[in-house]
């Protein structure tokens, strides 16, 4: 299996640059690279570089509503973040693409092989395009490179984001049309990637249009539903992806997340990794470790939308607010398994509960990219691919702009959200239209949504794509960011202080929990059993609701702003005062 970090090597070797105006340094002549099909693709290589790391592929959800930590992002501290602190106003990845695509015109060439890899680097182009305006909303739309005396271009204004995102579409229909592979070992894009990476950007566009009426672009909002429904649709009839199911409902989607290679009848683009190379990642010491991760725990008002396994919502149970742990996670979804650590969880054969010891605040330790073996614990060990793009977020693209059309029908239901909940096992409402709006999922999430349709449409992206990275976006685009700071970071039922309890049935204790005013717990506690502080003095953010949940760093806010900056990062000073034509954005 051919891995990027091998291939990115190489690249680096020969172009590198970091200003809009600062041409590449070659090790190599023009006529090496643009003259023969092998420096074409050779060069291409680079362009993987602006793919996630393997050193955070797997952290996508780092900041999200769900996700309690140890310590807030200072994006959502009230006066933590300004423009002086911002980051992200890089250019140097799209002049490196820029170069390309203006040299790839050399006669010893074909057009055909030159047009594949000016797709290829033209999908490059979309996607940085697609993180810019996601960041910044209007940017610059820049492309060719950049020479010194280029003024008009290094220090003009901002391109309105109309002007972008048609651009970025014409980039991605090119890269489809011209890029030859339609497969591939996961690692590299096809001509299904780039149809796929349409679904996702046209998705985005025409639901922040949509619902940020301020834009007063919402009379276009149909038009990119409409693309990113096509684009999905083609990818759905005729690419060769589908649904993994191989390992059954109980461990086929996770599977996608453990494998050494990636699992290429759904994952369409991944960051694979290599033993025999000693490139690998940490995904383990991140999501396990008491010091070197944010000790990640999910939140029970998330945990909450998993539903029963016979469809119905978990929140219809009359007693759901009293469950313990090992009660509320029988008879659920199969994908909440294969998220978080459930009864039955093992690691190295032996059980695994939640490990309120060292890691988790509220009773959900995530497990979706962590191996079961202890041994990749403690460092950089990991071998799992990390998938970047995968068939199922095609479903959920396809399913999303369809119900915001109106036009999501029992078929199109069946072959996108019913598809996914029977691959999880899920025996109810596959099938057929939901006809009735969860009022859980409603008031906690989604207030201003009725449509029972896009309501579970919402539900379904949220359990299937957790963690992975799209959860801020998706906020931001449906104008939810409140949840940022409002969404209440609570955890497991606690039935009673000083009380030992087994949380996955066991047959031996795991954490008791005590009045955080004392000492510690008032019985003896056997060795190896968690004692969790709960309220109390100091600087304990671990406390409890009136309704016996933990609840995670209560005493520290979190800040989203009324007036809606955060749905823009600033741009950074030092890119103002370097070209006095930028406006900052509202509120900054």
């Amino acid at each position: 299996m051919k891995n990027i970090f091998i291939i990115l090597g190489i690249a680096a070797l020969l172009f590198s640059s970091c200003e809009l105006n600062e041409a590449p340094q070659a090790t190599a002549t023009e006529e090496d690279i643009f003259g023969t099909e092998s420096g074409l693709k050779t060069y291409s290589y680079s362009f993987y570089n602006n793919l996630p790391s393997g050193s955070n592929a797997y952290r996508g959800d780092v900041m999200a509503d769900y996700g309690a930590v140890n310590s807030l992002n200072g994006f959502l501290v009230a006066g933590a973040y300004s423009a002086e602190t911002s980051s992200g106003w890089s250019w140097s990845t799209l002049r490196n693409i820029n170069h390309f695509i203006a040299n790839c015109n050399h006669p010893n060439v074909s057009e055909e092989i030159r047009n594949n890899y000016i797709g290829i680097a033209r999908f490059f182009r979309a996607w940085f395009y697609y993180d810019m305006v996601v960041r910044f909303g209007d940017v610059p739309w820049i492309d060719q490179p950049l020479a010194i005396d280029d003024t008009d271009e290094l220090y003009g204004e901002r391109d309105s984001r109309v002007l972008v995102m048609k651009n970025v579409m014409e980039d991605l229909d090119f890269a489809y049309q011209h890029i030859s592979a339609t497969s591939s070992d996961g690692t590299l894009v096809t001509k299904w990637t780039a149809m796929g990476l349409k679904s996702r950007i046209a998705l985005y566009e025409g639901t922040f249009r949509k619902y940020h009426t301020e834009l007063n672009l919402s009379s276009s909002a149909d038009e990119y539903l409409q693309l990113a429904a096509d684009a999905a649709q083609e990818v759905m009839e005729n690419s060769p992806h589908s649904l993994n199911t191989a390992q059954g409902p109980d461990g086929s989607q996770r599977a996608l997340f453990t494998s050494d290679s990636p699992l290429t009848n759904e994952v369409m683009l991944a960051v694979a990794f290599s033993s025999e190379l000693a490139v690998l990642n940490d995904a383990n010491w991140w999501w396990t470790s008491a010091t070197y991760g944010p000790r990640y725990s999910l939140v029970r008002p998330f945990i909450n939308t998993f539903l029963l396994a016979d469809g119905t919502p978990y929140t219809d149970k009359a007693n759901y607010l009293t469950e313990e742990f090992y009660e509320e996670m029988q008879g659920r979804d199969a994908r909440l398994s294969q998220l978080i650590r459930t009864p039955g969880y093992q690691r190295d054969g032996v059980a695994a509960p939640p490990n309120f010891a060292s890691h988790t605040y509220t009773g959900y330790q995530p497990i979706k990219y962590t191996l079961d073996g202890m041994s990749y614990d403690n460092g950089a060990y990991n071998t799992n691919a990390v998938p970047l793009m995968r068939y199922a977020e095609i479903l959920l693209n396809y399913a999303e702009a369809k119900a915001e059309l109106g036009t999501l029908s029992a078929g199109d239901w069946a072959n996108s959200v019913g598809a996914l909940r029977e691959r999880s096992g899920l025996t109810g409402g596959t099938q057929t239209l939901p006809t009735t709006a969860d009022h859980y999922l409603q008031e906690t999430f989604f207030p201003n949504i009725t449509d029972p349709i896009l309501l579970e449409v919402r539900r379904e992206r949220q359990v299937e794509l957790a963690l992975e990275g799209f959860r801020f976006n998706d906020l931001k685009r449906w104008k939810r960011g409140e949840l940022m700071a409002e969404l209440p970071w609570t955890g497991i039922y606690v039935p009673a202080f000083d009380k030992l309890l087994d949380l996955d049935r066991d047959g031996k204790f795991d954490v008791v929990f005590y009045d955080g005013n004392n000492s510690g717990p008032s019985i003896d506690v056997p060795s190896g059993v968690a004692r969790v502080a709960v309220g109390g003095g100091g600087n304990n953010f671990q406390t409890l609701t009136s309704s016996k949940h933990l609840e995670w760093f209560k005493a520290q806010p979190r800040t989203w702003y009324a007036d809606g900056r955060q749905y823009y990062y600033p741009i950074p000073a030092t890119a103002i005062t370097l070209n006095e034509n930028l406006q900052q954005n509202p509120n900054w």
